[in-house]
């Protein structure tokens, strides 16, 4: 190791490209690189880094640029300076749920690999099948309606394996992979993540699965922490659960373990010490998580594209509808988390009909003027406290919480009375939208989450998050902001959370500071908190809970479960 001060990578292998980023021991950012499928690659045709087969709704990736890839990027990170020889252990995050089928000749090359050549020309024939399956793929659906009834419902799915079943989960991806290619899954000798593909490349030989991204298959019981024998026998189609069993492999629990030493091909190669550690590559939610040390009951909001809520709870309280991991790190605590598909779209179709209905008419309308029509309008369109609430659910792209169709839905609720009603015109449409969607966003994440929450240690105080953390687009306007914080509470305030576009690398990387550098019994939190300048990454930018205003919109949680029921009745569908 170079007498240096040591550094640690972290990578993202996400759908559209590779990043790697080097710190150092105080957490300092001081490289990083990134390999771009569509630009970078060669020979592969993607868009968007994945290939699709539209008729049977197939979406995924070819194995082989994710090997380009690598030598790509590491390459790149040496034209920026970087002495690999400094780096002392090297973790990483992957899209989760997607899946790689190696074969026993892919096995065998991996632990035989020659320096003077790069990945993709010597592990091309390495894989019993050549493509990954996405996150995106939604060719399961016969699997998941498999999958979900097994055990006897969703609920007894979700209780089991932290979720019900899903498209993207790779437990369905490996009936369905075994049902259509019999003779390549025969051939199959290990079934990789792509986390644990990428940490098998940098180990010379197959890598095991994290504690937290194998939650993200349906096969791993949660609370007894082994693989679940019935889901085992669904998936590899035998009573004699041990062929697949052994092509999964074990699941170490310390998620800071040392995997094995850095593969001779990375030494000889690009110059890595020979003493480099390798320890467990994790997914990309739960390498996000890490790239804020937080404390239980904080909660990140992601306000992109789509919305994501993550929380590190103590709890395991399963349901259909939501996610539990276990935590990337730390025993004890699990991952909560909830995807929407409408997020950022749904608010901006909304800003365009208020654009559309202004003397300009146009599209190009700013959001100032989004804000300003949020913060202006009464909360939940009441005009006095107990008056009729304005519930809307605006939904451009179908929904997976609620599982319904594309849509937009407004009703009137009365607190008082409990009963809900179909719009009659009382909306003053467009502008009741613009605070009705926020609302009804973030209405949604406190009514999946409330049982999660405890009161803060001022027991006057009813249970909330500690904090709120926006990231993403949607955490610029400070009208969405004050609203989080008024829906969702927040003791300590609503803060927004700027790490740029590297949280996953950058989670991977503070993983490999934890895993190299840690003390006996010190935890993640203990060891990243005591390093993380949150100045430099976080600003408070609104204010939580606030007593009275919290309280009230407790009725609002009602009336939005009560929308929901009315539109699952009326216009569910089973997808």
């Amino acid at each position: 190791m170079s007498r240096q001060s040591p550094l640690y990578l972290g990578f993202d292998l996400s759908t559209q490209q590779l990043k790697g980023v080097a710190i150092d021991s105080g957490l300092k950012v001081v490289h990083e690189a990134k390999f771009e499928f569509d630009a970078d690659s060669r020979g592969y045709g993607t868009t968007k880094g994945v290939l699709t087969n539209e008729a049977e709704n197939e979406v995924y990736a070819p194995v082989a640029a994710f090997l380009q890839a690598l030598d790509g990027v590491l390459l790149k990170l040496q034209h920026h300076g970087i002495d690999f020889s400094r780096v002392r252990c090297i973790s990483g995050a992957g899209m989760q749920h997607g899946s790689v089928y190696w074969s026993e000749a892919g096995e065998q090359a991996l632990s035989n690999l020659d320096e003077e050549q790069g990945l993709e020309g010597q592990l091309g024939h390495a894989f019993s099948h050549p493509y990954s399956p996405n996150w995106q793929d939604a060719s399961t659906q016969k699997e998941c309606d498999t999958f979900d009834s097994y055990l006897g419902d969703e609920l007894k799915l979700a209780v089991n394996t932290g979720s019900k079943a899903h498209h993207r989960f790779t437990g369905p991806q490996i009936l369905r992979f075994r049902q259509k290619f019999p003779k390549k899954y025969e051939q199959t000798s290990r079934i990789s993540l792509v986390s644990s593909f990428l940490a098998s490349l940098f180990l010379g030989k197959i890598a095991p699965f994290d504690i937290s991204d194998v939650c993200g298959m349906n096969l791993w019981d949660v609370k007894t922490g082994i693989w679940n024998e019935e889901l085992l026998t669904l998936a590899g189609g035998s009573s004699d659960t041990a062929n697949l069993r052994n092509k999964l492999g074990h699941v170490p629990e310390d998620g800071g373990c040392s995997l094995g030493n850095v593969s001779s091909y990375f030494v000889e190669r690009y110059g890595f010490h020979p003493s480099c550690t390798i320890a467990p590559f994790t997914g990309d939610n739960p390498s996000t998580l890490l790239a804020l040390p937080l404390q239980p009951l904080d909660a990140i909001v992601s306000l992109g594209t789509s919305t994501t809520f993550l929380m590190s709870t103590p709890h395991y309280k399963p349901d259909p509808s939501v996610h539990f991991m276990n935590h990337p790190t730390t025993p004890g605590l699990y991952m909560f988390m909830l995807c929407y598909k409408n997020g950022g779209l749904a608010r901006e179709n909304v800003r365009n009909s208020l654009a559309l209905a202004t003397t300009e008419g146009s599209e190009g309308i700013p959001w100032s003027v989004f804000d300003e029509t949020a913060s202006s309008s009464p909360s939940m369109g009441q005009q006095r406290e107990g008056s009729p609430i304005k519930m809307g659910l605006y939904f451009p792209r179908p929904e997976i919480v609620p599982n319904v169709r594309a849509g937009t839905w407004r009703f009137t609720y009365d607190p008082t009375s409990r009963t809900l009603s179909p719009d009659d015109g009382a909306w003053n449409l467009p502008a009741d939208d613009v605070r009705a969607i926020i609302e009804s966003q973030l209405l949604s994440l406190r009514l999946r989450s409330e049982d999660l929450v405890e009161p803060p240690q001022d027991k006057s105080l009813p249970a909330q998050p500690r904090r709120i953390y926006l990231v993403g687009g949607g955490s610029k306007n400070l009208a969405i902001a004050k609203i989080a914080g008024e829906v969702l509470g927040g003791v300590e305030g609503v803060y927004r959370l700027d790490v740029g576009d590297n949280a996953c690398a950058l989670g991977a990387a503070y993983k490999a500071v934890w895993a190299a550098e840690r003390r006996e019994g010190e935890t993640f939190e203990q060891l990243i908190g005591s390093r993380w300048k949150e100045g430099n990454f976080a600003k408070r930018i609104a204010d939580g809970y606030q007593r009275g205003v919290f309280e009230r919109y407790a009725k609002g949680v009602e009336g939005l479960a009560a929308a929901e029921r009315e539109i699952l009745k009326s216009e569910g569908n089973k997808k």
